[in-house]
């Protein structure tokens, strides 16, 4: 299995033509023209991570006229504000997210007050051979406009173990290998046929062109199979909340961790290593140096297990905290948590 590095770019700090009803005064047999759609189905996401004092940039794909957006969950991960830019058109548009599921990478958007945007043409993902040709498009180097770079199916059901700066990883399954030279800004973008036919979702490739997520030996690429991304887009609509699919807002406790030395003082539990101003962390007087060392009753073990425990939970919900201080002292405290950026 690969170890691979993701690619969005960060750095510090479809459409539906109504067939318009003939109306008074137009002649029988007459036409009226409909207002072409706007773009091309792909667009640029730029992000502002404010927790992190970063920003990013990646691709999405334009669903539905109406501006349902499907993109990496990478791509947003951490974001405080999104804007979405149609490329060429002038246009731009506030984005917010809808829902996303971490372990798949998948997330969808959906744009305020888009409509008449041109979507994306749909493929099968089902009957790809290896050496098959492909197109990749994307935001590339995070400029803002498109381009493409083509390939061949070099693999299928691919699995890699992608992980990012912040030493979050998954396990990805069922991939499309390739070797399109992607790089970083095209995450979320189209992998495409030689038809113009949708049938995955640019994620991951190696570190050799530059990346700033995800490693790999080889100079491979990899996309997500479309019905792969398309089955997590029909759960979001769905409006429920599974074990793997979050839906709605994110809860925010107010914390970044680190694993603490099982061999030291603390033993386990993790310890907060930045506690965000005015979060319900710092309301609840939990302070860097702290470990945390159970959420809910529930004993906390990693960062990661913590990260996706606050996953299930929702806006507003109440959370006992059981803590250790620097000093010997153990204490418990109750936060409400409150709205916070996308994991």
């Amino acid at each position: 299995m690969n170890s691979i590095r993701r690619i969005p770019l960060r750095t510090a700090v479809a459409a539906l033509v109504a067939v318009p009803a003939l109306s008074a005064g137009t002649a029988f047999g007459a036409t009226k023209t409909s207002t072409p759609p706007i773009g091309s189905g792909v667009v640029v996401i730029d992000t502002n991570l404010a927790y992190q004092g970063a920003a990013a940039a990646g691709t999405g794909m334009v669903l539905t006229s109406s501006g349902e957006i499907l993109t990496n969950n990478h791509v947003i991960d951490g974001a405080t504000k999104i804007k979405v830019v149609v490329p060429g058109t002038g246009r731009s548009y506030s984005a917010k997210v809808v829902g996303y599921d971490v372990k798949d990478d998948v997330a969808l958007l959906k744009l305020s007050g888009a409509s008449n945007l041109r979507t994306i043409s749909v493929g099968s993902s089902s009957s790809l051979r290896v050496g098959q040709s492909v197109t990749a498009i994307g935001n590339a180097g995070g400029t803002g406009s498109l381009t493409s770079v083509t390939g061949t199916i070099t693999g299928l059901r691919k699995s890699i173990v992608a992980s990012d700066a912040e030493g979050n990883s998954e396990q990805l399954t069922g991939l499309i290998e390739t070797d399109a030279a992607v790089v970083a800004g095209d995450s979320g973008g189209p992998l495409e046929t030689a038809s113009g036919k949708v049938i995955g979702m640019t994620t991951a490739a190696s570190p050799s062109n530059g990346f700033s997520f995800r490693t790999v030996s080889s100079s491979d690429a990899y996309a997500i199979p479309i019905a792969k991304a398309l089955s997590v887009v029909d759960t979001v609509r769905s409006g429920k909340t599974t074990a793997r699919v979050h839906v709605g807002g994110t809860a925010f406790l107010g914390v970044s961790v680190t694993t603490t030395d099982t061999a030291g003082y603390y033993g386990s539990g993790v310890v907060i290593a930045g506690v965000a101003g005015g979060s319900p962390a710092a309301k609840a007087g939990l302070q860097e140096g702290d470990v945390i060392v159970s959420v809910g009753g529930t004993t906390i073990t990693s960062p990661a297990q913590l990260r996706s425990l606050i996953l299930t939970k929702h806006p507003g919900e109440k959370l006992a905290i059981s803590y250790d201080d620097p000093y010997g002292s153990s204490g418990t405290v109750t936060v409400t948590l409150a709205s916070g950026p996308p994991q």
